[in-house]
């Protein structure tokens, strides 16, 4: 059985593990980062050139089923997923870790786009902790306020005219994240709904300071894909033969 897994995230990451060497593993890494951390099994990176092109690539290695294990924000490679897998007639699972909820005393300001989360901007406060990753700063470009813009890799222009740049790799640490906030003078949060363990003690220490949070919320993932929610139950789904469908003779 060829199982190709979507993503370099930490999910995708724990899923080659759970998956090889029982079944032969495709890690596709999207190649955004410099110095990506390498699963277990085959790894390719670069694009396939569209739904189109990985429907041909599913086709030319036999696989036998595909997991979306992207960001829960790579909207457009999930799409281009879903197509490919029914082009080619290939079952197709999305991993995705649970979205954030908040807890008490959380001061969440929930939007649908960067765009939004820029305009959410007005009256928070000068000062904004930016970790929405390092594509997508155009949204933020024309805001007067300073932004301290947290990524893996040097983020790409536009930028705001006032931004500092901090290069670290999750996970995080509830202490550091607080130490963060209060070196910095953060006055509010901008982040994604990534979702996970790794980036949420940010939340944690945002909820302390009592600073606002402006949470873009993540798309759906597309229409009549199985989702999994953990690297275990996805295993789970593929070496039991369930609910993927079926596997090529």
């Amino acid at each position: 059985m060829h199982v190709l897994i979507l993503g370099g995230t930490t999910e995708a990451r724990a899923l080659a593990g759970l998956l090889h060497p029982r079944v032969r593993v495709t890690s596709s890494l999207a190649g955004r980062v410099a110095r990506p951390r390498l699963p277990e099994g085959e790894v390719r990176i670069g694009g396939f050139g569209g739904a189109d092109g990985l429907a041909a690539w599913l086709g030319e290695h036999a696989v036998d089923a595909v997991i979306d294990a992207t960001h829960p924000f790579a909207e457009r490679i999930s799409f281009n997923a879903a197509r490919a897998a029914a082009t080619a007639h290939v079952p197709l699972l999305a991993l995705r870790r649970p979205g954030w909820v908040p807890e008490e005393g959380d001061d969440w300001r929930d939007v649908g786009s960067l765009a939004a989360a820029a305009t959410a901007l007005d009256g928070l406060g000068d000062r904004v902790f930016l970790t929405t990753g390092r594509m997508g700063l155009a949204a933020f470009a024309d805001r007067p306020e300073w932004f301290l813009v947290r990524s893996v890799d040097a983020p790409e222009a536009p930028v705001p005219a006032r931004t500092e740049v901090l290069l670290d790799r999750g996970p995080f640490t509830l202490d550091g994240e607080r130490e963060l906030l209060r070196r910095h003078r953060i006055d509010v949060l901008v982040t994604k709904d990534s979702g996970g363990t790794a980036t949420a003690p940010k939340l944690t220490a945002a909820r302390e300071s009592g600073i606002p949070v402006v949470v873009v919320r993540r798309p759906p993932v597309p229409e009549g894909v199985r989702t999994a929610t953990t690297p275990e139950e996805a295993a789970a789904l593929v070496l039991g033969y369930r609910v993927l469908g079926r596997v090529r003779p």
